[in-house]
């Protein structure tokens, strides 16, 4: 097993403040070389289970502004066939969505089985960024709420108890999800703004409410762990990866997946049909004395 695996894995106590943002255990080097194999291994896997026709897999990415989400998954997924990934990203409810249940677009995004769905920014938003801004749910006419003060006590538990019953279902009918908060440092994330201001190729990444958005820093982290700690479960639980340095970060991710992966031993290519394995050769014959 991933020698840092269970140490980044979340449980109903974690702190956040208790994992490491960067760690200078693993090379950045050596990182970045291994991620080569771990990726063709995770998509050779994907070969294998679109066959196999069984399971499909939900890769949740969470994590602050300039956290690499972005880059993680085009590096991560480089090697999959484009028919066995979908990724979909999530931002402001459009307001078709706000029609629905806070649910429904993600519903509509799940992977099919023998795929992989990775969710940049996930269904943890709508317990996140809605509840640093609370005035964001009287968006979704729900019943009873008027306005922030109607928003009742146990409102927050009882959308984990929603998230976690969503994923169970999930995972009842064959879906293996894996969630990844990206654990960067604030320091860091000032360096990559920055970046994104100095750099002209990274100017379009930068928006004024980035920094709107980090002054309430201390809110979402205070939310992000209570959202983990509530939801952070044996079948789905949580990993906070080090995400100061990007190399180290798409490693640590990419291992976690393949590693999770080999665990389901019953995934196998399917066994070829009895009449045609029995009629190979006549087959190949056919083939090969073609005019």
């Amino acid at each position: 097993m991933l020698k840092y695996q269970q140490k980044l894995k979340a449980n109903s106590k974690c702190k956040i403040e208790d994992f490491p943002s960067y760690l200078d255990k693993i090379d950045t080097k050596d990182a970045k070389e291994e991620l080569k194999n771990v990726r063709k291994r995770i998509a050779k896997i994907q070969d294998i289970m679109y066959a196999h026709n069984k399971y499909a897999v939900l890769i949740c990415l969470q994590g602050m502004d300039t956290a690499g989400k972005d880059s993680l998954v085009r590096e991560v997924f480089k090697d999959f066939n484009a028919r066995g990934v979908n990724v979909s990203s999530y931002k402001t409810p459009s307001s078709l969505e706000l029609e629905h249940d806070y649910l429904w677009r993600h519903y509509i995004s799940l992977p099919e089985r023998g795929k992989f769905t990775v969710f940049n920014r996930t269904h943890y938003e709508n317990v996140l960024v809605t509840r640093v801004h609370p005035e964001y749910l009287l968006k979704e006419n729900l019943p009873g709420i008027n306005s922030v003060k109607d928003i009742p006590k146990d409102f927050w538990k009882k959308r984990y108890k929603q998230i976690k019953n969503f994923e169970n279902h999930l995972i009842e009918n064959g879906t293996i999800v894996l969630k990844f908060y990206l654990n960067l440092s604030k320091g860091e994330q000032k360096k990559r703004l920055l970046r994104r201001l100095e750099k002209d190729e990274h100017n379009w990444k930068f928006s004024p409410t980035d920094l709107t958005e980090r002054k309430l820093w201390d809110k979402y982290m205070e939310y992000y762990e209570d959202a983990i700690q509530h939801t952070s479960t044996k079948k789905s639980p949580w990993y906070l990866i080090p995400s100061d340095d990007k190399d180290i970060c798409r490693y640590l991710v990419a291992k976690i997946i393949l590693e999770e992966l080999e665990k389901y031993k019953d995934i196998q290519y399917p066994e070829l049909d009895k009449d045609i394995d029995n009629h190979k050769k006549l087959y190949k014959s056919e083939l090969e004395d073609e005019k």
